[in-house]
């Protein structure tokens, strides 16, 4: 079995050590029972703020989803009647990376 990062305790660590002024902003993420990838996003957004260019492709780059975190993408697709393009701009994936996991997750 896979083992994931805590992302509780890494961000819970940082806001104690490095930004305990953000904690109040936070303490309703980590508090959930299970943090989804928009929830870590969420996170990240409000300790780090937004990020330059070349920071934003880097990450992109080493970005992984789990197969609930796909799904999610997909149903948020559906519920926003976007199509791939505009679900790709949105969620900074490759349309191509969304057509893929629509043929592996979804029957048509």
């Amino acid at each position: 079995m896979k083992k994931h990062p805590n992302y509780k305790n890494i961000y819970s660590d940082i806001l104690t050590k490095k930004f305990p002024h953000k904690r109040k902003e936070c303490e309703a993420l980590l508090n959930m029972e299970n943090l989804s990838f928009l929830n870590i996003i969420k996170l990240n957004t409000i300790i780090f703020g937004t990020s330059d260019v070349q920071t934003e492709n880097f990450n992109q780059k080493h970005r992984s989803y789990h197969r609930s975190d796909i799904l999610k993408i997909l149903e948020y697709q559906k519920k926003n009647k976007l199509n791939n393009i505009q679900l790709a701009n949105h969620f900074k994936l490759s349309r191509n990376t969304v057509a893929k996991w629509k043929k592996m997750f979804l029957v048509n």
